[in-house]
């Protein structure tokens, strides 16, 4: 699969890209801004938005910054952003922002955190976003993870509140955002995952393990910068049925490639889509 980026199909377009500030984030706005994109900074921390769009500024002076708040982990703020976003409709919108090994609680709308920033919160607004970006002949990119494959949907524990490996709790959330996803079986859809990269969502191990291992990381994983390139070619690419865009070679390394998943079974998928068709109803009612 080739790339389209020297095409510049995105000059003078609008991307939102939520979790904005953290390590793919930035790298998504820089390489944005070197296409000719403008910018809708979706994210919890004004104060370092405000620094990256300075940034960005300084380098690249034509591009257009805006800044929305987004914190998925409170559903007021996300119904806020998704509003302005309806009022301002971008062309693209980059669901990037994600959450791993942090302190649990309940949510307000009492379902685990994790659960709801990895899943409930950007399903929601891809849902409500999804016709306007559509009528514009946009793409929602959501970004994925290979951390999927180390859960399987419960319904009986649908947030995995009562499991406690991060692992698992987070792979069920990307599972059920990514399979919710295809299950709406949308042109403008497109999920993509940048493999492993050092970021602040892999920087979850002991102060003095992960002192250790920061700097093999460097060297064995792609830099933030290259990883987020599978994520951008997601703007740029239509996927079909079950598809994925991540690093070609054992989903780590390398150039963007299409692949096709076999990691979930129709009868899985469809409980998954059924469950997020009923809290999509409640949350938009």
């Amino acid at each position: 699969m080739k790339g389209m980026y020297s095409k510049k199909p995105i000059l003078h377009k609008t991307i939102a890209i939520s979790g904005s500030t953290g390590g793919l984030g930035q790298a998504l706005c820089e390489h944005i801004a070197a296409l000719g994109g403008n910018i809708i900074m979706l994210d919890r921390n004004k104060e370092k938005a405000a620094f990256l769009a300075a940034r960005i500024k300084e380098k690249y002076p034509d591009t257009v910054t805006e800044y929305y708040p987004l914190d998925l982990e409170d559903f007021e703020s996300v119904k806020q952003a998704t509003n302005r976003l309806t009022e301002h409709v971008p062309d693209y919108i980059i669901l990037n922002a994600g959450a791993y090994s942090i302190p649990r609680h309940k949510t307000a709308l009492g379902y685990d955190n994790v659960f709801q920033i990895n899943y409930l919160s950007p399903y929601y607004i891809a849902r409500r976003l999804l016709p306007e970006i559509e009528g514009r002949g946009g793409r929602i990119v959501a970004v994925g993870s290979i951390a999927h494959n180390y859960s399987k949907t419960d319904e009986d524990d649908i947030d995995f509140s009562k499991r406690t490996r991060a692992s698992r709790v987070y792979g069920n959330a990307k599972r059920r955002l990514m399979f919710s996803l295809f299950a709406l079986d949308s042109k403008s859809i497109t999920v993509t995952h940048p493999g492993i990269t050092l970021t602040g969502i892999t920087a979850h191990y002991p102060k003095l393990i992960f002192a250790i291992i920061k700097h093999p990381m460097k060297v064995i994983f792609m830099s933030p910068k290259k990883a987020s390139k599978c994520i951008l070619e997601g703007l740029f690419s239509e996927t079909h049925g079950n598809e994925w865009i991540g690093p070609r070679f054992f989903g780590i390394w390398g150039r963007p490639k299409k692949t096709a998943l076999t990691t979930c079974t129709s009868d899985e998928q469809k409980r998954i889509s059924r469950l997020s068709d009923t809290l999509f109803e409640q949350l938009n009612s």
